[in-house]
């Protein structure tokens, strides 16, 4: 049987270990007709495994893969914007949908527990967006 490379989209955390390089968790499926035989997913962190900020991400996009490029934005004047990239990240178009849902059911959540977000009008697409991807500044 092949392995899977995907987190079910119904998919929780049950157990993580304190913070830390190497840290590992266990996700259980909520739904309640899930498959009774289907493994436990284990889920651990290399060693080379870091957290970053980032407070932009540019998102390019080609027939074969989604390329998120996620960086610091910051502004010393009114006239210029620097944008730092930090870390790269292609994911497949099907990795992609499947990232897009998992945050729309986060947003909704979130947004539930803790109120409507609201967006600049920069924030809502109308800002370098075009047929080979755009910017979330």
């Amino acid at each position: 049987m092949a392995a899977r490379n995907f987190l079910p989209a119904t998919a929780t955390v049950v157990h993580r270990s304190i913070p830390r390089r190497g840290a590992d968790f266990y996700v259980k499926k909520e739904h309640p007709m899930a498959d009774q035989n289907e493994p436990t997913i284990r889920v651990s962190e290399s060693e080379d495994y870091n957290d970053l900020y980032s407070n932009s991400v540019q998102i390019k996009m080609s027939v074969w893969d989604f390329h998120l490029v996620f960086g610091t934005m910051s502004s010393a004047s009114p006239e210029e914007v620097s944008f730092t990239s930090k870390q790269g990240i292609y994911l497949s178009p099907q990795q992609a949908k499947a990232l897009f849902n998992i945050l729309g059911q986060n947003l909704a959540q979130y947004e539930a527990t803790f109120g409507e977000l609201k967006l600049e009008p920069s924030y809502q697409g109308g800002n370098g967006t075009g047929p080979n991807g755009g910017s979330i500044n």
